[in-house]
């Protein structure tokens, strides 16, 4: 199956791929971003998402970013500049 071309489509997939979230929020917010370091004119280098998932039971925050980056190593090694992320278990998810 061939890979989409856009870079929101590629993080849901692989977050969703990896975690199957009870929710989740991915938004292209690169064009806040213009001018900055990293920002490129073309966009998708700048993201903020929300994820809730039961992978998420029983680890820190750091644990949870961690995991995170690690599955979008790919994204981060072709563009992908900056992430906000908000991401929890239900359970701490009021």
């Amino acid at each position: 199956m061939p890979q989409p071309s856009d870079r929101q489509t590629r993080i849901e997939e692989a977050l969703t791929e990896a975690f199957a979230p009870v929710s989740l929020k991915v938004s292209d917010d690169s064009a806040k971003h213009a001018g900055h370091a990293g920002a490129s004119p073309e966009g998708e280098t700048h993201y903020s998402v929300e994820i809730v998932a039961e992978a998420f039971e029983g680890l820190s925050r750091v644990q949870i970013q961690r995991t995170i980056m690690m599955v979008l190593q790919k994204e981060f090694d072709t563009g992908l500049h900056a992430l906000a992320l908000k991401a929890s278990a239900p359970a701490a998810n009021p």
